[in-house]
Formats: structure tokens, C-alpha cells, sequence
């Protein structure tokens, strides 16, 4: 179901990108990575791709980080230890 109230840029053939984040149950960080590369190039010019791609590039870097110091090993919000990867 799609989320109300949002702009075209986060929406593509009718799915949004909190659908695919909430479907892969995906952590803040990984959640906010995957918005911000759905929507390059769908919202502003060449500097607004720019900035979506480095805004990506933090929030990976940021999981990177936490997962380097043994922080919730699989990254998945719903996701038991071991069980995805």
C-alpha cells in the first residue's frame, strides 16, 4: 500500500520507496541509503543527483562503521542473527 502525502520523486510504477524499505524490513540507515539512490535523478538537476548519491553514500558509510564493530550483524530490523546476510 502506498504511503499517502508523498512527492513523485519517492514513488515509481506505483510503489514507493518506504514499500520497499518496509518490505525488506530495513534499518534506518539501510532505509534512508535506498531512498536517497530510488530518488536520484527524479527530484532536481544534476546537483540534486549529486547530493542524493553522497546523502546515500553517508548512510552506508555510517552502516559500514556499525557493522565493523560487530553492531547488529545482519543490519534487518526483523532479521534474527544469522539469518540474512
Amino acid at each position: 500500500m502506498a504511503f499517502d502525502g508523498k512527492s513523485e520523486h519517492y514513488c515509481m510504477d506505483g510503489m514507493e520507496a518506504i514499500d520497499i524499505i518496509e518490505a525488506y524490513g530495513l534499518n534506518f540507515a539501510l532505509g534512508n541509503a535506498v531512498k536517497y539512490i530510488l530518488r536520484c535523478g527524479h527530484k532536481g538537476g544534476m546537483t540534486d543527483a549529486v547530493a542524493d548519491l553522497e546523502k546515500a553514500r553517508a548512510y552506508l558509510t555510517r552502516e559500514i562503521e556499525r557493522r565493523k564493530r560487530g553492531n547488529d550483524l545482519c543490519g534487518l530490523a526483523k532479521c534474527e542473527q544469522g539469518e540474512r546476510q
